[in-house]
């Protein structure tokens, strides 16, 4: 009777340790992928910003020119 029930308690560990690692693995998972979902945000955030400084400065180096043309034609 004790062989059963040691026999039944090691296969209920067994399951509970094959659970418990299942719900760790994910847990895990799910910070690697909050991770990668918050290095594309930081990513795209820094290009937005790069591109919106490329464009002020086209912006700005067009409006030099356009004043230096129109400076030289009087």
């Amino acid at each position: 009777m004790t062989q059963t029930r040691a026999k039944s308690r090691q296969q209920a560990e067994t399951a509970f340790s094959n659970e418990q690692s299942q719900f760790f693995a994910r847990g895990h998972a799910v910070k690697e992928k909050d991770a990668v979902v918050q290095a594309r945000k930081t990513k795209t955030i820094r290009l937005g910003e790069a591109r919106l400084a490329r464009k002020a400065l086209d912006t700005q180096e067009a409006s030099a020119g356009l004043t230096k043309k129109r400076a030289g034609k009087t």
